[in-house]
């Protein structure tokens, strides 16, 4: 028998069917510079300000957002291919009433497998469009075809780097990588692990410098995150920082980086159901795929 929870999720989504969903990539030039944690904070963030928002784990080498947050997934993409099995009984809930899709290595077995089953499983993933606000798929870091395939589908992408030289140069050759198959893609900048605002916006300005003068590219930033403590704290309780020292310097950058994201949600226009959404994400992945 269906899960009843299950049920009452897809009657929402039926509700609600229209209803603009917007669909973010996380992503990075490097690892180690907290992007992971920056996504899963800052879908806690934009929950807690009334945009109900599901996270998609795509990292396909080191998907950890489930450990991030204490949780051992019990269910994972690839089971939507079982015969009965929809989205809602993949889609589990974490801290905060976060709902979350567990992805892991069931991605790069996604790229495998024969076009009548990749339409059926991403079929099932259409339908969350109306069901949440945001959509935020958090990608691995660096530049490879799977991380490719989700920035260049989705409506906009968040690059998370930190003030360090290395992070800097990789987030570049990756905006110069995006910006080079797609020059339309909107993409921000989030400065992390900031020593003061200041830095924070000398990174930015410096990124945005150079992607002027040599892109012709407008690059602009959705915010910095100061560097805390009560972040290592509790990536080590496996915890949310955002939820477990609320009055954190951390947490308030996130909930800075919220308030600016929804005072600019009109800037970057999300693709309405039947134009795009969810079927021309997935439409934008199939063709990249084949």
């Amino acid at each position: 028998m269906r899960d009843q929870a299950a049920q009452l999720r897809e009657r929402l989504q039926k509700s609600q069917e229209g209803k603009a969903t917007r669909l973010i990539t996380v992503t990075s030039g490097k690892g180690g510079v907290g992007k992971s944690n920056f996504t899963l904070n800052f879908a806690l963030g934009l929950l807690e300000s009334g945009q109900k928002t599901v996270v998609f784990d795509a990292d396909l080498g080191f998907a950890n957002l489930d450990v991030l947050m204490g949780i051992s997934s019990k269910k994972h993409l690839l089971q939507l291919l079982e015969p009965q099995t929809t989205v809602w009984d993949i889609l589990e809930k974490g801290p905060g009433g976060l709902e979350f899709i567990a992805g892991g290595t069931g991605f790069s077995q996604m790229m495998k497998v024969d076009d009548g089953k990749l339409d059926t499983l991403f079929r099932q993933l259409e339908n969350l469009q109306g069901y949440a606000d945001v959509l935020l798929f958090d990608t691995g870091a660096g530049v490879s075809n799977e991380s490719m395939r989700f920035i260049l589908s989705a409506d906009e992408v968040l690059l998370v780097t930190t003030p360090e030289p290395t992070s800097i140069t990789d987030a570049y050759a990756l905006i110069k990588m995006i910006h080079s198959q797609n020059p339309q893609t909107a993409i921000r900048l989030v400065i992390n692990r900031v020593s003061s605002y200041q830095e924070g916006k000398q990174t930015a300005d410096k990124l945005a410098m150079v992607a002027k003068r040599f892109l012709d590219m407008e690059l602009s930033t959705l915010g910095v995150i100061p560097d805390d403590a009560h972040v290592s704290k509790s990536v080590k309780q496996q915890k949310p920082f955002f939820l477990t020292y609320p009055q954190s310097a951390a947490a308030k950058g996130i909930r800075e980086l919220v308030a600016a994201y929804t005072r600019g949600a009109g800037a970057v226009s999300s693709i309405e159901t039947g134009s795009g959404g969810l079927k021309g994400f997935f439409a934008k992945m199939r063709n990249m795929i084949r």
